[in-house]
């Protein structure tokens, strides 16, 4: 698909892989099936390159380790402002071609509720490019920073995405309309938002703060006295919200967030393919929730 903003984010990219500031993904995969539903899970050498490059020194002594890469984004990874709150960036280590973070400007904390800027953000993207809107609420749901962002990825059948609960998800659902999926095992709530592409983004953003909220009220998911809320993942594609409280980020030293709940586990290390194949997708999952 070429549209204005994706054509800057391919420009962007293409000059950000020349240089050295994207790091390409480097992966191996299989499939698995589980729960009637389609699962893949790669190994993606860039993970550790992300995990090393946290490590290394750097002129003047170790990394920080609170350094913010959001607040004063890489020139070589910026694409661009997106609504009034909000800037494109390249993430470093991607998952996929046009991955992208949608960060705040201005600091605010990731476990602060999304509202209604940030679901605007998304909203400019998704109804132009649809795709699969990610957030990781804190590190217990796989958050690598606390600056306050969402992520996006292209929506293929190659990607993550919700497609694969759809057969499981009630047909013919109303806006905000409530759904829970036999197959998951762990607390969780889908909310129906309808279609995104082409349509307004005003209205659609609208639509997902509402359902957001609705999804946060099923779950019992509530601001503490600080103002934040639970460690949680969201992801939004295919007509559906996904909301779920998250219990820790690992199982078994592999790290899940919220990608890895569109069907995609993304692994560090080659050996840990086994652990889900013999476990199975669904276990793994749900082991970093909370049971029904």
């Amino acid at each position: 698909m070429s549209t204005p903003l994706m054509h800057a984010i391919d420009s962007r990219s293409a000059s950000a892989l020349a240089s050295g500031d994207l790091v390409p993904v480097q992966s191996e995969q299989i499939e698995m099936d589980d729960g009637g539903m389609r699962f893949r899970v790669l190994w993606v050498a860039s993970l550790a390159a992300k995990d090393a490059t946290a490590q290394v020194a750097i002129p003047g002594g170790p990394r920080d380790p609170n350094f913010n890469p959001f607040l004063n984004p890489d020139p070589a990874l910026t694409v661009g402002p997106i609504g009034e709150h909000h800037t494109i960036i390249l993430n470093k280590f991607p998952l996929t071609a046009r991955h992208l973070v949608l960060a705040r400007r201005v600091f605010a904390e990731q476990l602060e509720p999304l509202n209604l800027a940030d679901f605007t953000a998304l909203a400019l993207v998704m109804t132009e490019a649809g795709g699969l809107g990610l957030y990781n609420g804190g590190t217990a749901a796989g958050a690598s920073q606390r600056h306050k962002h969402l992520q996006w990825i292209p929506g293929t059948d190659e990607q993550a995405n919700l497609r694969l609960y759809l057969p499981g998800l009630p047909q013919g659902a109303q806006p905000l309309e409530v759904a829970r999926h036999p197959a998951l095992p762990l607390q969780h709530c889908f909310v129906r938002i309808g279609e995104m592409q082409g349509a307004p983004v005003e209205q659609t953003a609208t639509t997902l703060h509402q359902a957001f909220q609705v999804a946060c009220s099923q779950l019992g998911l509530a601001p503490d006295t600080d103002g934040c809320l639970p460690a949680c993942n969201l992801l939004v594609g295919d007509g559906w919200l996904l909301l779920i409280p998250r219990s820790q980020e690992m199982v078994e030293g592999i790290s899940l967030s919220a990608i890895c709940f569109g069907g995609a586990l993304y692994l560090r290390q080659p050996e840990q393919m086994e652990l889900v194949r013999r476990e199975g997708p669904l276990k793994v999952l749900g082991a970093v929730g909370y049971p029904l």
